[in-house]
């Protein structure tokens, strides 16, 4: 049913809007989607600019195993080209990706621990 998919795309569509409007200081990680999740990204970043969400300040994350054009430029470059910072790993994402958790939790866990002194 065409319409039932139509209906349903936008649904996803709008709920992942909601969340890139909600990304101010936040992080965003690609990984290893080249072509749709690239796009869907900057559409939706585009959207809730355009808006009124303050949506400038944040990280971006590309994770794949080879440097691709539409990753670099629509996770990479464009979003984090008026704030922000943008990230591109190359390697295989079952060692990178449970570095950067390994990392990140090693990081929450100092700063909790300094908190407390």
């Amino acid at each position: 049913d065409p319409a039932a998919i139509g209906a349903a795309s936008h649904r996803d569509f709008r709920i992942f809007a909601k969340l890139v409007s909600q990304l101010e200081q936040g992080v965003f990680i690609n990984l290893g989607s080249a072509v749709i999740i690239p796009e869907v990204f900057l559409k939706a970043l585009s959207l809730v600019r355009n808006l009124g969400y303050n949506v400038y300040r944040f990280t971006t994350i590309n994770l794949d195993f080879n440097r691709q054009y539409r990753a670099l430029t629509n996770v990479v470059e464009r979003p984090t080209m008026h704030g922000g910072r943008g990230f591109y790993i190359i390697g295989h994402n079952e060692i990178t990706f449970p570095l950067i958790a390994a990392l990140v939790i090693e990081y929450i866990s100092r700063r909790a621990k300094d908190a407390n002194i």
